[in-house]
């Protein structure tokens, strides 16, 4: 994490007057997902490691606390700005970061379900309301015709996987119709994501690499195979082999683009918040193979990843801190 450095450089930091509400970033709700999913891998650690029940309620309360604070803000830029709102929304590829304004609805119905079932049903209900449309937006988009190839970034598959979260935090919801609903939303994201993973794959190999900037977003690559076993264990109501191949393949993935995103050298921005949740959704996926099989090196393992992602999620929560406090991040 040493590209993560919490020391900026003086002579960069803007001043506060350039800050203005009109460039808050939609991708800070990415912040959220992170989080939410930390939250939910720290209660999973708790019946496998055995770790405090008290750190994952901890954190669950600040990814909420952080939903409000970033919400509020970004309904305070609708009101004041909505044209940079519609064009954020339309942009081909900041565009797509509006998914993760959903998939917190759908993380966050899982983070409050132990405290208040009715407040998780909302949310979800909410989340799969919100999350059909806008995937059925992104997808309509591309097929116009005419998409430049070197827009086919990780980004794109935030709307795909989001479909997917909906089976990853509906497996318990009480209504009748919830199943039904899981099982069209694993049919979705699971064609969406191998599809647009094949388009992203082919346009890194044979086109520019992206741009430095866009780099932690390659961490994305790995969430369509953790989200989807999350998604798959839950739809088929238990861990087998295909859900098995789903987890090893996120690992491998998580091993490929893991050394190309924490490299020296690297700027911090608010879009370094795109690991967080892939991340999160490989260590819960870790935690539930490794307690699944009662595999004490499997175990050891999601132990790592655990740290890994708690460390990453610390070292990105005081940057944000700092870079709000400093203007940079409204600048």
């Amino acid at each position: 994490m040493q590209s993560l450095s919490l020391t900026p450089s003086p002579s960069r930091a803007p001043h506060r007057a350039q800050a203005s509400i009109r460039n808050l970033p939609v991708n800070l709700f990415a912040s959220v997902m992170g989080l939410s999913g930390l939250a939910l891998a720290w209660r999973l650690a708790h019946g496998s490691l055995g770790a405090p029940s008290l750190v994952g309620e901890a954190i669950a309360a600040f990814a909420l606390a952080v939903f409000v604070l970033v919400s509020l803000g970004y309904l305070a830029k609708l009101a004041k700005h909505p044209q940079a709102v519609r064009a954020e929304f339309l942009h081909p590829v900041a565009g797509n970061f509006f998914g993760t304004i959903v998939i917190s609805l759908l993380l966050l119905s899982a983070v409050v379900e132990p405290y208040s079932a009715p407040a998780a049903r909302a949310l979800w209900t909410l989340g799969v309301a919100t999350t059909f449309p806008l995937s059925f937006v992104a997808v309509s988009r591309l097929l116009k015709g005419q998409v430049d190839a070197s827009h086919a970034v990780p980004a794109w598959l935030i709307p795909g996987v989001a479909t997917f979260d909906i089976a990853v935090t509906g497996g318990h919801m009480p209504m009748q119709w919830a199943m039904e609903i899981n099982l069209f939303a694993g049919a979705v994201g699971a064609v969406l994501a191998l599809v647009l993973f094949a388009m992203i794959v082919s346009r890194l190999v044979h086109r520019d690499p992206l741009a430095p900037a866009m780099t932690p977003s390659l961490m994305i690559l790995v969430a369509p195979f953790a989200v989807g076993f999350l998604a798959y264990v839950n739809i088929a109501g238990g861990i087998d082999r295909f859900a098995a191949l789903l987890f090893y393949f996120a690992l491998f993935m998580f091993a490929v683009v893991a050394p190309k995103v924490f490299r020296r050298g690297a700027s911090f921005s608010a879009a370094w918040w795109a690991i967080g949740f892939p991340m999160a959704a490989l260590v819960n996926a870790a935690l539930k193979y490794a307690q699944f099989r009662q595999s004490a090196v499997l175990l050891g393992l999601a132990a790592v990843l655990l740290g890994l992602l708690s460390l990453a999620l610390a070292v990105l929560t005081l940057r944000t801190l700092q870079i709000a406090l400093n203007g940079k991040l409204l600048a």
